[in-house]
């Protein structure tokens, strides 16, 4: 039993060591090679794991093998075009100036019940409304809508807005994050003081709190806290 899992502790830290150096993406963006990598490097550490007969280094060496050639592919498509062309294909225009591009959908093997259903997730149900929509090469649609259809921005109504960046978080489960709260050129003492306002007697009563670009603090205490 200690055998078995210690092999799968082995595997599983090199499973999440591969995808790390894989990058980040979510399943569904993933491109069709990353895709392929990821199904066959969990098929490879699954034989080890289960058999303690098998060889562990039958199973890690494969895995390498395949985390490096799918490396070697992210850079190639990188560093040229024609390379990213042919390995992750290309954007395809299925919809141009509201009328759908028929051969487009058959090349693609994309039948028009699909294409509805993802218009509809974007918030169109009037094909006629789309300017532009065009199938990317990691299975997404793209939506650009008619001129006359788009959200008004305040840029359309000529009004200026303020700059709106990221709110910083501070605390985290009672825990000060001391990194952030340098960038925003602040300390420990000044953050107690403007909780203490509020009758916070302690940074761990605080479930999370954070700090946006206007100067504001907001925060929520732990349940039960006093």
């Amino acid at each position: 039993m200690l055998i078995v899992l210690l092999r799968s502790f082995i595997l599983y830290s090199l499973l999440v060591i591969a995808l790390r150096v894989m990058g980040k993406r979510e399943v569904g963006q993933l491109q069709p090679f990353e895709l392929a990598s990821v199904i066959l490097i969990s098929n490879l550490a699954a034989v080890p794991m289960e058999d303690i007969d098998f060889p562990l280094l039958g199973g890690i060496i494969p895995i390498l093998a395949l985390v490096i050639a799918q490396v070697f592919l992210s850079a190639a498509s990188l560093k040229s075009t024609t390379a990213r062309a042919l390995i992750c294909g290309t954007p395809s225009v299925v919809i141009e100036n509201g009328r759908i591009i028929e051969h487009q959908l058959e090349k693609l093997r994309y039948n028009i019940n699909d294409l509805l259903e993802q218009l509809r997730t974007k918030g169109y149900s009037n094909i006629a409304d789309v300017e532009f929509a065009i199938l990317e090469p990691g299975g997404q649609l793209s939506v650009i809508p008619k001129s006359q259809k788009r959200p008004v921005t305040p840029e359309d109504l000529q009004i200026s807005t303020k700059y709106e960046g990221l709110p910083l978080p501070l605390i985290i489960d009672g825990k000060v994050n001391k990194e952030n709260l340098l960038k925003a050129q602040l300390n420990i003492e000044w953050l107690e003081t403007e909780l203490a306002k509020f009758s916070v007697k302690s940074l761990k009563d605080v479930l999370f709190a954070s700090l946006d670009t206007s100067g504001n603090l907001f925060f929520q205490k732990k349940d039960g806290a006093p």
